[in-house]
């Protein structure tokens, strides 16, 4: 099957910016699959993403769109919509995250491919085997020298995108500004609410009716970067503190996922501190 390829652009709203791509596609021999836009009229930035059915190599329509994108000041971005993303998974002690992405990228389900689990523990050595995945185990006992590694690792392993499922390390304003919109991390959102240890059971003595999750991208700001996915789920006063923790581990899984599914699809673009999701 012949490969296609998504192109995904930003830039300052103005008059025949459809026109300019769209008559680029047909006069370089693609056709359009699927097309979508917006326009954010507060700020005055044009949002596109087009999935092409092209015969030329992907290279070749990088060099060629050029000229398009100086014209207009677009951001632009051209892969191929079939190759999987290469992602880093970074984890802690808990592993109903990475063992929803594992098994979901085993079964094809999640257009990924994972060359490597990072930890800060052995905990979950063994399930990253199940699915041969490496396991690398980088104890935090110096962040520096940690972080290092971890960048070689990315180097090296030509990663594309870093995801922590339940990663319980703060990652350095450095780290965060080398994986600028490719890492994505997730959390309850209980947050500001219950911070630190034992969340559920703080949201359990507040009588929350209410669990829910955020996936977002990582920046220097703890939990606050741009959100990509939320989930909420109705939840009750029969239920236990391990009941709800059970409940927000089912949450957290579905989100990130689709978090990690629509990055690798090209289907998030950022505008500033908010996103652009393309469904």
């Amino acid at each position: 099957m012949p490969s296609t390829v998504v192109l995904t652009l930003t830039c300052p709203d103005r008059p025949g910016l459809v026109y300019a791509v769209t008559r680029w596609i047909a006069e370089s021999g693609g056709n359009i699959l699927d097309s979508q836009q917006f326009t954010d009229t507060a700020d005055g930035e044009f949002f596109l993403r087009v999935h092409v059915d092209h015969p030329q190599p992907v290279g070749e329509l990088r060099a060629s769109f050029a000229a398009v994108a100086g014209q207009y000041a677009m951001r632009y971005r051209l892969v191929v919509a079939e190759q999987p993303t290469r992602t880093l998974v970074m984890v802690s002690k808990e592993g109903h995250c990475l063992n929803d992405l594992l098994y979901r990228q085993s079964t094809g389900a999640l257009p990924i491919v994972v060359p490597a689990v990072v930890s800060n523990h052995r905990d979950l050595e063994r399930l990253a085997a199940a699915y041969d995945v490496p396991f690398h185990h980088l104890p935090v006992t110096d962040k520096d020298a940690a972080e290092a590694a971890l960048l070689r690792l990315v180097d090296e392993l030509d990663v594309e995108l870093v995801v922590l499922a339940r990663y319980m390390q703060i990652l350095s304003n450095g780290l965060c500004e080398a994986l600028a919109g490719r890492a994505i991390n997730i959390h309850h959102s209980f947050l500001p609410s219950f911070k630190g240890a034992r969340p559920y059971h703080q949201a359990h003595d507040r009588g929350v009716k209410l669990i829910g999750a955020t996936a977002h991208y990582v920046t220097g700001d703890l939990d606050e970067g741009p959100i990509i996915d939320q989930e909420v789920q109705r939840v009750d006063h029969r239920m236990t503190p391990v009941d709800l923790a059970r409940v927000g581990r089912d949450v957290e899984a579905r989100t990130l996922s689709r978090a990690v599914a629509l990055h690798a699809e090209s289907r998030v673009l950022l505008n500033g501190p908010r996103t652009v999701v393309f469904d």
